[in-house]
């Protein structure tokens, strides 16, 4: 990495943790819409590599990005910021509730 470059981080909610030290991780932006100007949100999903196997569905993770793993991986887990309930579910909206504070 060059000299004071810096590697890109995001904060998401594991959506899939069930393939050994890969998550799938959906993260929310959100951005005002470039003519009428309300805030929309958008969603990405990010093949994460989870050596240690820390984190699990529903949990917010930090993570960042790295070299390239396999054919799809190409960040790593940094951190578990919130762990889920044991039960909860993801959901549709992709854990925005957890997010939110409104588990």
């Amino acid at each position: 990495m060059k000299d004071g470059a810096k590697r890109k981080e995001r904060v998401g909610v594991v959506m899939s943790a069930k393939a050994a030290k890969t998550l799938v991780v959906q993260v929310e932006r959100r951005a005002p819409h470039p003519k009428y100007g309300k805030l929309v949100r958008s969603a990405k999903k990010y093949y994460v590599h989870d050596e240690g196997g820390q984190a699990r569905e529903g949990d917010v993770v930090r993570i960042e990005e790295c070299r390239p793993m396999s054919r799809l991986k190409r960040w790593r887990l940094v951190s578990v910021v919130t762990r889920s309930a044991a039960g909860v579910d993801v959901g549709e909206r992709g854990g925005a509730d957890v997010r939110e504070g409104r588990v």
